[in-house]
């Protein structure tokens, strides 16, 4: 059928439209979660008095339960459904929220590594189950289109969660900067910490609340099972069979870098901005708040750009989009490396234009006309998202350097985004040529 609507969700007599809208949702509430924890990395690092590498660690944390329980999720998906596997990743995820509170108790920093890793755990279910389930809810011709079209909605969740870190977190913080922290007596250090643990946890408690609510939704709803029927496990010839496929092998190593390089580009913009505006005379913290009102307006235009691309789409070979994209997003980071004015800030905003396509299109060429082989192949996909925390701390430990060679460390740092978007273009590359070639 002709009628846009048909293609992308009816499909053989099936309508797909309400467990499209429900999972759809899910891609916004794991953007909440990804993009109130990226600023959390200068947070904590005030808060407990840390350096920047130690901040770090929540990415480790947050993305080391992606790469924990990618095939453990795949292998529950496989032996149960979509649905199940998309319900017990929300109750991870509301479990991981709620643990907040008792780490906020303890007053320790390493509590509130172990919620962030359990609530990620949940949102490796999450996405294993939803990234597939909408590639299978309708025609096979629309998989990757319609795949971007859930992602439009996952920086509504990311915008929505910055703006909740900046307003609700970052405002309310003690406004002392870095050094006046490192004077504080024992006792005031205590003091202030438990406050700002209190301003901190909150936030994650209400996303608790939200997550057992939709589980609830999606629990007493009719789902279509879609096309996942097999139960199968198969899991060592299965894991040959698909490595074996390039273009799936391929697509997993661009993974692994393009989610690096987006973490790196959200996480350390506030280090980055808020370097500059200190050398231009202002206060650490407006810096810091200041830095994140441009995370956002980067988060604003990811987001514009994801809807356009996706319409692109219809229109062009997306390995072709994805090697034009990439090679944009590697100039801009040039000039983020190059600038060390506002201009620099510029480019780095400019940058999540670039990478709004990114990881939906490299995780629907990686799948192509896998069938029920997907459910594993999305799991590879999703532990390649181990790049958001391995990579993250190498750039972290650039940064506390302070100056290198006579040029800020912060600048010299986005060196690691730029060779991860060179490794993106190439995969676009690939991709497009071998298009040419069939």
């Amino acid at each position: 059928m002709k009628d846009n609507k048909h293609t992308l969700l009816h499909y053989k007599g099936v309508s797909y439209v309400l467990p499209f809208i429900l999972i759809t949702l899910c891609f916004a509430l794991w953007g909440f979660a990804n993009d109130i924890t990226n600023p959390m990395v200068k947070a904590f690092s005030k808060i407990f008095r840390m350096s920047v590498t130690d901040g770090a660690l929540v990415q480790v944390a947050f993305y080391g339960g992606y790469f924990a329980m990618a095939f453990p999720a795949a292998i529950f998906i496989r032996k149960y459904s979509y649905k199940a596997g998309i319900l017990l990743g929300l109750g991870l995820y509301a479990i991981g929220a709620f643990l907040f509170f008792p780490a906020k108790l303890t007053g320790e920093y390493y509590p509130f590594l172990l919620a962030y890793f359990i609530l990620t755990c949940g949102l490796s279910f999450l996405e294993t189950s939803a990234n597939p389930y909408i590639l299978s809810m309708g025609s096979p011709e629309t998989a990757t289109r319609r795949l971007n079209l859930a992602q439009s909605f996952n920086p509504m969740g990311s915008l929505l969660g910055m703006y909740v870190a900046m307003n609700f977190i970052q405002a309310r913080l003690n406004p002392m900067e870095s050094a006046e922290r490192e004077a504080l007596t024992p006792e005031a250090f205590e003091t202030v910490k438990n406050a700002e643990l209190t301003t901190l946890v909150t936030p994650y408690l209400m996303i608790g609340l939200v997550i057992a609510a939709i589980f609830l939704i999606i629990r007493f709803t009719k789902m279509p099972k879609g096309k996942d029927q097999s139960q199968n496990i198969d899991f060592v010839p299965t894991l040959k069979r698909i490595f074996s496929l390039p273009r799936y092998r391929e697509g997993v190593i661009a993974q692994f870098f393009y989610v690096g390089a987006q973490i790196m580009c959200w996480t350390f913009i506030i280090q980055y901005g808020t370097r500059y505006f200190v050398s231009e005379g202002m206060g650490e913290k407006a810096a810091e708040v200041l830095s994140q009102q441009y995370n956002i307006v980067a988060m604003i235009i990811f987001c514009c750009s994801r809807f356009v691309c996706t319409f692109l789409l219809r229109y062009l070979n997306a390995g072709k989009l994805l090697m034009v994209l990439a090679i944009m997003a590697t100039c801009l980071t040039a000039g983020v490396i190059g600038f060390e004015n506002i201009y620099g800030l510029y480019c780095l905003v400019g940058v999540s234009a670039c990478m709004s396509l990114m990881f939906p299109t490299i995780y629907g060429i990686a799948l192509e006309g896998m069938g029920d082989d997907a459910k594993f192949g999305a799991a590879g996909l999703i532990m390649a998202i181990l790049g958001g925390s391995v990579l993250p701390p190498l750039q972290a430990s650039i940064i506390d350097q302070g100056m290198i060679g006579g040029f800020h460390a912060v600048n010299i740092s986005f060196v690691l985004p730029l060779i991860c978007f060179v490794v993106v273009a190439w995969y676009g590359y690939r991709t497009f040529k071998s298009y040419k070639m069939s």
